[in-house]
């Protein structure tokens, strides 16, 4: 993914739109694409910003709140596996995948498979 075009790049686009000049000849005069001029114009009539956004990681982690719950069933039975466990999370309302699951239990550490060496 490519990064954001430069702040003052931004601005000097939008000062020459505010000013009353086109967005096809404002974008033809600073060699950018017109639906970036018109992006940046549209963002900063709403934002009064022309900073771009936030660049991907915006999804939210759905397994966080429901640590306690998932922990708790791990030390119940400590042979549960992951379909199980995504199941009875289905029971309280938590619609999640199999690998969601698995990423969760990766990132947190937590770890409840059988080990014929520790037994």
């Amino acid at each position: 993914m490519t990064r954001p075009l430069s702040n003052d790049l931004r601005e000097r686009v939008v000062v020459a739109i505010e000013a009353g000049e086109s967005c096809r000849s404002v974008a033809a005069r600073f060699g950018i694409a017109v639906s970036s001029a018109v992006k940046w114009s549209q963002r900063y009539r709403a934002t009064g910003s022309v900073v771009p956004g936030k660049m991907g990681g915006h999804r939210k982690r759905v397994l966080e709140p429901h640590r306690a719950f998932i922990v708790e069933q791990i030390n119940q039975t400590p042979h549960l596996s992951l379909h199980r466990l995504k199941d009875e999370l289905a029971a309280r309302g938590v619609k999640v995948s199999h690998d969601a699951v698995w990423r969760f239990l990766r990132r947190e550490g937590l770890s409840f498979k059988k080990n014929a060496v520790r037994s």
